[in-house]
């Protein structure tokens, strides 16, 4: 991994968290309105994949073999990456608070660190080991460990897994794009988890409900439609390709640590766009995941142990 594409991949990789923040501050009106979660994420992923599919034409042409030849990370995408995720998190915050939700998922870095552990048998070096540690540590003080007694165990169960589908997504994001561009890769992925998270809703497994009504936005009332096409635009379409590129530059560990900066950027747009409080042990646990990540970005070993999992292919399924 060159010292350029990594600068490349950081600076892109600092997008992705910047854009991916907007979603809690911009949706927020819109849940409480009387939006379900799930109605939120398979419109705003529906809305993303479109805008995408132009774009991914463009990037597909004479390529598009290349979409038969992903078709596995594709699948691994949509229906982990996107759709399982989101429901995973959303059914845990149904049974704990927020913050602590967003602590576990948020714990995926830990989690592909210590896969790597398990799986070559081979110790991170104390950089990896003291980056994890002090950005898990800022990650604390800035979503807080929520209320103890409002815990139970199966929405720690629901976090837990959240965390893991986090995780998966950062490894397929990372794998060798084999001549898929990120945007075309990004809007099949997009679509298809859009499509599982309807074909879930259609069974009443999870609620759908949206109510189509002006919202508080930037100090005024503004249509339903524009804090949500926001979000779709720029919170997912172009946060998703900009994080599938960063992940092919950076590999999924180092990729996975500045993800952590989605947090820290929530936290400042949700200060400025809805007044929530910032407090300063926040910005001091942003300050302490920027030096995690500047630890685990001094490990000169490139995790190419994770990259090189292997997705099923049919024929060694036969």
């Amino acid at each position: 991994m060159s010292g350029m594409s990594t600068t490349r991949g950081l600076v892109v990789g600092v997008l992705a968290s910047l854009t991916f923040g907007t979603s809690g501050a911009l949706m927020k009106p819109l849940l409480e309105s009387g939006w379900s979660p799930a109605t939120t994420v398979t419109v705003r992923a529906t809305i993303a994949g479109l805008v995408l599919v132009p774009f991914a034409v463009v990037a597909l042409r004479g390529r598009w073999g290349s979409v038969w030849r992903a078709r596995w990370r594709i699948l691994g995408m949509g229906l982990i990456g996107v759709a399982a995720t989101q429901l995973l998190y959303f059914a845990s915050i149904q049974r704990i608070p927020v913050s602590t939700a967003l602590l576990i998922e948020y714990l995926a870095p830990l989690l592909l660190v210590v896969f790597v552990w398990v799986t070559t048998r081979r110790a991170p070096k104390a950089v990896v080991l003291i980056g994890a540690a002090v950005a898990i540590g800022g990650l604390v003080l800035v979503v807080g460990p929520g209320s103890i007694s409002a815990i139970d165990g199966v929405g720690l169960l629901f976090a837990g897994l959240a965390a893991v589908g986090c995780a998966f997504y950062y490894v397929i994001a990372a794998r060798p794009s084999d001549g898929l561009p990120p945007v075309a890769f990004a809007s099949i992925g997009l679509l298809l988890g859009a499509l599982s998270l309807g074909l879930v809703g259609l069974t009443g497994a999870v609620p759908f409900t949206a109510a189509f009504v002006d919202l508080p936005f930037l100090g005024t009332l503004a249509p339903w439609w524009l804090p949500l096409g926001i979000v779709a635009v720029i919170g997912t379409a172009f946060a998703y390709v900009a994080s599938i590129a960063a992940s092919e530059m950076l590999g999924s560990r180092l990729m996975s640590f500045v993800g952590l900066l989605e947090v820290v950027f929530a936290s400042l747009y949700a200060w400025l766009l809805i007044g929530e409080a910032l407090s300063i042990m926040q910005l001091l646990g942003g300050a302490l995941i920027l030096v995690g990540i500047a630890f685990v970005r001094s490990e000169k070993r490139a995790d190419a142990p994770l990259e090189a999992v292997p997705l099923p292919e049919p024929s060694r399924a036969r």
